[in-house]
């Protein structure tokens, strides 16, 4: 059975990758204000491929992958499979497991989305070119605000880590919904309904105690893919994937 490890198993795990992810940021600010930027801007237009015959799975629309799209639409879906799972083991046995609790963050996230959106409506006059951006400042960036309290470790309390987690993450799908409804021009719905079938698939295959972690990789795959064709942003995949997987709390009678 797939079991969710805790915060705490990962701590120091998670100070190492918030020093590399901040000293990556600063280096990837130098390299693009220097004489190299044309190569780092080259590295992130190049195109990725992973064929299988003629099929490539790294493409949109037919058209292969650059690196930024890569890292955007595939790295990314990983990062949220990792913060749902994490997410959804508070909702189980932890800091997130009563509704009182659990509605804290969810409220927090509506209030943080809805109030630049006021602002913007405010400052901005409306029907001039280029104001249509009310989901501009919905954004939170998600990986750099837990990499600041990784950093901080101890001294942040577990229940804010975890407040703040639930809440960068229901921002940005509801920053990436707003997106999805009403700036997109085309959402292929047919790839969605494939993806709604597999993800009930794996919920039910969870629930008859099936937890072979080769079958929800691979379906995971899948369901990256159709998200990726939809014209939906995939990273939404990775968090509803996060919640279909079967989990339950471990118990270490040995501490």
């Amino acid at each position: 059975m797939i079991i969710l490890r805790t915060v705490k198993d990962f701590s120091s795990l998670n100070i190492v990758a918030s020093i590399l992810l901040f000293l990556m940021a600063i280096l990837a600010a130098i390299i693009a204000n220097s004489p190299m930027a044309p190569l780092y801007q080259g590295f992130l237009l190049q195109e990725l491929h992973l064929r299988i015959g003629d099929f490539n799975l790294f493409s949109h629309g037919g058209h292969p992958l650059r690196m930024v799209e890569f890292i955007n639409d595939c790295l990314m879906t990983v990062f949220f499979l990792a913060v749902g799972l994490e997410i959804k083991r508070e909702l189980l046995v932890g800091e997130l497991s009563s509704f009182r609790k659990a509605s804290l963050p969810f409220v927090a996230a509506c209030g943080g989305m809805l109030l630049p959106v006021i602002v913007y409506s405010l400052l901005v006059v409306q029907g001039t070119p280029g104001t249509r951006g009310m989901a501009i400042p919905m954004a939170t960036d998600i990986a750099f605000s837990l990499g600041v309290l990784s950093l901080l470790g101890k001294r942040v309390p577990l229940s804010l880590k975890i407040f703040l987690t639930a809440f960068a993450v229901v921002d940005d799908i509801g920053g990436i919904l707003v997106i999805a409804i009403f700036y997109s021009s085309e959402v292929a719905y047919g790839y969605l309904i494939v993806a709604a079938v597999l993800y009930f698939f794996l919920y039910c295959m969870g629930r008859f105690g099936m937890t072979q972690k080769i079958l929800f990789l691979l379906i995971g795959v899948i369901i990256w893919y159709l998200f990726l064709q939809s014209g939906i942003h995939s990273t939404i995949s990775g968090v509803i994937l996060a919640f279909v997987i079967p989990a339950r709390p471990r118990l270490d009678a040995g501490k």
